[in-house]
């Protein structure tokens, strides 16, 4: 049932520069809806991560429709929930959480969000083998997108070898033995000379965290670059990977598509993803220099 006004927020830890408040108010201002995106940071409240159960239930208490679930609490949140959207149960982390009929509901919307993304600005990339760098919260939602979309073999790359082989082990569980492996960052050479595409879920290239992920050297003119990292939206990777003549795709996407299926999640109500991208674009804009 579409909403006429709606509360929602975000709980996770130094979420102040996040993007999400004005994605979803833009998008809910076009279409005359009474919207609040609050943050809810566990940092200055003095929350531990263990202790989202408690925020979940004061936000329920309150009158929040739903949250959005960011690091480090998206497996955390999981006991505090009723039910779990198929999505979110196979990937075992939730990022939007809908309260409804007296019922806490977990979804995943960053699988969808990176398949839509990639679908749409990489339609027709080649999807035999990809390598992946980074299996952390954002890596294994990613990988989960790359292989329900049609993926033949994934190598997961991880400077956490533990964390990259547990994540192909939950991959190969859901979608059969064979489509995942844990790889090093050592072999990465090896791995991305067999390979189409080069997907990244590493922190590195954030404006925290500025750099290549892995030496240029590595890339090539017929391997596809996509990429998580959304500020900025041009890091160095997509750079250095077009100036070499690789098909590129940005972070952009996959955070408005995950928007959106939350917004839709949030208020049954259809939102404009070609405006979200807009937004997104605007907002992620490096601010001009002063003069």
């Amino acid at each position: 049932m579409p909403q006429d006004s709606c509360l929602v927020g975000l709980i996770g830890s130094g979420i102040g520069p996040s993007l999400s408040p004005a994605l979803h108010e833009r998008e809910a201002d076009r279409q005359g809806l009474r919207y609040l995106y609050r943050l809810i940071d566990i940092d200055p409240l003095g929350f531990a991560p263990e202790q989202v159960g408690d925020l979940l239930r004061a936000a329920r208490a309150v009158g929040y429709g739903g949250l959005n679930i960011t690091h480090p609490c998206k497996q955390l949140v999981i006991p505090h929930l009723d039910e779990l959207a198929p999505q979110a149960e196979a990937l075992g982390a939730v990022n939007t959480v809908v309260f409804e009929d007296g019922r806490a509901v977990g979804h995943n919307t960053d699988v969808t969000g990176f398949a839509a993304s990639f679908a749409r600005g990489l339609p027709d990339a080649p999807l035999d083998r990809v390598v992946q760098l980074g299996a952390g919260g954002a890596g294994a939602a990613v990988a989960h997108a790359v292989l329900t979309l049609g993926c033949g073999h994934l190598t997961v790359v991880d400077a956490l070898p533990e964390r990259a082989a547990g994540l192909a082990a939950a991959l190969n569980r859901h979608f059969g033995e064979g489509r995942a492996s844990a790889g090093t960052p050592e072999r990465a050479e090896e791995y991305l000379a067999r390979a189409d595409g080069l997907v990244h879920a590493t922190p590195t290239g954030m404006a925290a965290h500025p750099g290549l992920p892995l030496p240029a050297t590595l890339l090539r003119p017929s391997l596809w670059v996509a990429e998580v990292v959304y500020r900025p939206l041009d890091t160095e990777l997509l750079r250095t990977a077009r100036e070499l003549g690789c098909a590129t795709l940005d972070g952009g996407g996959m955070a408005v598509f995950q928007a959106s299926d939350a917004f839709r999640l949030f208020t049954g109500r259809e939102p404009d993803t070609a405006r979200m991208l807009a937004d997104i674009a605007e907002l992620a804009a490096p601010a001009p220099a002063r003069s």
